[in-house]
């Protein structure tokens, strides 16, 4: 089962649902791509917080992914791993022709030992990454650059995907899950597949310190702060009304 239900024994335990990595690598298989990665307290170099609601969080290594095209051979997945930087899998290749290893995002149903090509043949395999124009329309696609000279930058999260609408002489019109839709050049690329770990939007942390572990802070209201934190800050009691909503920094935020 993908979804895993704790049987509560204390209170911190009632509704939690997490995602079962049974069959996940436990341990990160290319260590050399591997990076100490400093955790965000929301602070500026001055030691002033300008990004609220940051702070803590576990200490993790970052995964170097690679989200260029510029390795246009035959590769060998050699495992599919969890990345607590991000909400989808990863995947380690092995590049046959340089012999080297590299992290690329996992699709669905992606196994270990599978053979993906990065190239302009239009082979339509799953994982495959190959330029729009050899993409018919109608296929899901995922880790999408609008161009050629640019990294992927959309459908990169877990369970997204981008669907080729329309092409023509130059362009392509995608849409995205989230129902917008991105104009691409048809010498962008696009890996083929909707990306692992659709279960995600169903995890729920069940109590405020598996928040913590994420590095995100509680946030507070504006009226309970005092006068100098925030312009609803101060008076005798709770105050609601009679004054516009503001931001922390006096700009309305209802128009």
């Amino acid at each position: 089962m993908i979804l895993k239900f704790v049987k509560p024994t204390n209170s911190s335990q009632r509704n939690l649902i997490l995602i079962s990595n049974k069959s996940l690598f436990k341990y990160p298989l290319i260590k050399y791509n591997l990076i100490g990665l400093k955790n965000s307290t929301g602070r500026n170099n001055q030691g002033k917080i300008t990004v609220f609601s940051k702070g803590g969080g576990k200490k993790q290594k970052y995964r170097k992914i690679d989200f260029t095209n510029h390795l246009k051979n035959k590769s060998i997945i050699t495992s599919i791993e969890y990345d607590p930087n991000r909400s989808a899998n990863i995947m380690s290749i092995f590049d046959c022709k340089f012999k080297k290893y590299y992290y690329k995002i996992a699709p669905i149903g992606q196994k270990i030992g599978d053979i993906i090509y990065n190239s302009n043949i239009t082979n339509l395999f799953l994982g495959h990454t190959l330029n729009l124009n050899n993409i018919p329309i109608g296929t899901f696609i995922y880790n999408l650059a609008i161009k050629n000279t640019e990294k992927a930058k959309f459908a990169r999260a877990a369970g997204s995907f981008g669907f080729l609408v329309e092409k023509n002489f130059k362009n392509c019109l995608i849409k995205l899950n989230s129902g917008k839709t991105k104009a691409a050049l048809l010498n962008g690329y696009a890996s083929l597949g909707i990306i692992s770990n659709e279960f995600f939007c169903l995890k729920i942390l069940a109590k405020a310190g598996r928040s913590r572990w994420l590095n995100k802070k509680p946030k507070v209201r504006g009226v309970a702060m005092n006068p100098v934190d925030h312009p609803h800050g101060g008076g005798e009691g709770k105050t609601s009304g009679g004054r516009p909503s503001v931001t922390p920094w006096g700009k309305p935020t209802k128009f």
